[in-house]
């Protein structure tokens, strides 16, 4: 009994700490959608990345924003197939209260990343490189793509590993749920 009384307790103060968790329905979570994992909301253990320019940058300088924060390569077939979906979903709705960022995987060459962004339709999707994965492998990317989304206190409350539809509906749906919270 008390096993049982404890456990609604914690699950009511989730709920109400994490309001937009709670109300995300699983009615939504179809499809693609269907593969999305709802997390306990934690900090990423590393958040700094190497822009385009080879400035030194932060995911804490999206603090505020629900963040979209997306795994990829230039050699990935799948991350080939997902972007103009990523870029839909930035073109949907990114602004000051929600951000697709993007994160290569590994060293990369900056003149093949902006080969795979044009030929992809990407246009404003930021190049950002976690050259030596330290930013992966402290979030546990466990292949390509592997998407996350960060809370507007830059916490990590959903992951989704492998490819997705990002403009689908539902997805639309979630992402409106996450901006609520």
């Amino acid at each position: 009994m008390l096993r049982n009384l404890t456990g609604l307790l914690y699950g009511l103060t989730l709920a109400l700490a994490t309001p937009a968790l709670a109300e995300i329905d699983a009615d939504l979570l179809t499809g693609d959608m269907s593969k999305l994992e709802i997390l306990e909301p934690h900090a990423p253990a590393i958040t700094a990345f190497v822009d385009a320019d080879g400035e030194i940058g932060d995911l804490s300088m999206y603090h505020g924003q629900v963040v979209v924060l997306n795994f990829w390569a230039t050699w990935c077939a799948p991350c080939r197939e997902e972007m103009p979906s990523l870029q839909a979903l930035q073109d949907l709705m990114g602004g000051s209260d929600l951000e697709v960022v993007t994160m290569a995987f590994g060293r990369h060459n900056p003149m093949a990343m902006k080969k795979f962004w044009s030929e992809t339709g990407v246009t404003s999707l930021p190049l950002h490189v976690d050259p030596a994965s330290e930013m992966a492998r402290g979030m546990g990317v466990r292949g390509l793509p592997h998407t996350f989304v960060l809370d507007r206190q830059g916490r990590i409350v959903a992951q989704l590993i492998g490819t997705a539809d990002w403009a689908a509906p539902e997805m639309l749906k979630v992402m409106e749920a996450y901006l609520a919270e």
